[in-house]
């Protein structure tokens, strides 16, 4: 698939690639440069890899709130 430049240095993500990735506006694109080669990615892609990473469930969100703060307090102490 092709696409060109515009003089603003634009371009158009295909339609069928915007449906197989599920990009939508606004979304992020992240852009790298391998070999000579141009590389396209979507960042949101790799959420998964933070499966099982979060614990979630009850928890007492002002225990949780004065607990980020300690941990920021020592961070910049």
């Amino acid at each position: 698939m092709q696409t060109v430049i515009s003089s603003k240095f634009q371009t158009t993500i295909p339609k069928k690639i915007r449906e197989q990735l599920s990009l939508s506006v606004s979304d992020a694109l992240e852009w790298k440069v391998e070999d000579g080669r141009i590389i396209v990615t979507s960042p949101k892609a790799d959420f998964l890899k933070y499966k099982n990473s979060i614990h979630v469930g009850t928890g007492d969100i002002q225990e949780d709130i004065q607990q980020a703060r300690r941990k920021r307090a020592d961070r910049y102490a």
